[in-house]
């Protein structure tokens, strides 16, 4: 068995935050694959499926992100699952927005969700890094993270998520590259190979040379006489 884990803060009000795309990313896999419906437990909201062989529990933290570790060690201590089963989809600002990166243990890198994390269970777990780009200045961080994806955002935002739920057996499997690979094709699609070459321009024709007239090297009075032979 395996255990997702979704960082975001509960409730409406920051169901739309750049914050909350690892809560975005478990109810995309949920809503595709037939997950159980949302429950409450440790803490949080629980969902129980299958991808492919593999038993999958989703775990959504409502202890508000800076207290995710202690959601995640209620699960991790109900179903005895090492630390190594563990998986966290959270919001990465030093990736650019629409990219994907998979990482195995490693630093917080000042992230809340996984601070906390780390501070009750250690850094032994995989995460899901979610680009959301970063908004140009650490004093702007709080304010960018807790606020709605733009309007501009949702075309990518489909996407990335799509592929996630697409690849998603795959990371259940313990195949990280063919996970990632599932993304790009959604994230970054192969340019068609069919598109026709341009035609090529017409040879522009060889202009006719023009005819070279001999020098007369006559003198005035035989030209006149020649005109009256």
């Amino acid at each position: 068995m395996k255990l997702w884990v979704g960082l975001g803060n509960p409730g409406q009000k920051y169901a739309g935050n750049r914050h909350n795309i690892g809560f975005m990313a478990v109810d995309r896999i949920a809503s595709d694959h037939g997950f159980t419906p949302w429950r409450k437990a440790f803490q949080g909201l629980v969902s129980e499926g299958r991808l492919g062989a593999e038993k999958v529990a989703l775990l959504k933290p409502e202890t508000f992100m800076n207290l995710s570790g202690q959601s995640v060690q209620a699960a991790l201590a109900f179903w005895k699952l090492p630390l190594t089963d563990v998986t966290v989809f959270h919001d990465e600002l030093d990736l650019a927005p629409g990219k994907l990166r998979l990482k195995q243990g490693g630093g917080h890198a000042g992230h809340n969700g996984l601070r906390s994390i780390h501070g009750h269970l250690g850094d032994d777990y995989a995460r899901i890094r979610l680009g959301i780009g970063h908004p140009g200045h650490k004093d702007a961080v709080a304010a960018y993270v807790l606020h709605d994806f733009a309007k501009a955002d949702q075309d990518w935002l489909e996407d990335l998520l799509r592929g996630i739920s697409e690849g998603a057996p795959a990371l259940a499997e313990g195949d990280g590259q063919k996970f990632m690979n599932a993304v790009s094709l959604r994230t970054a699609p192969p340019r068609s190979s069919t598109t026709r070459d341009k035609p090529e321009a017409p040879t522009p024709p060889t202009p006719t040379p023009t005819a070279v007239v001999a020098e007369d090297k006559r003198s005035p009075m035989q030209k006149l006489l020649d005109k009256f032979r």
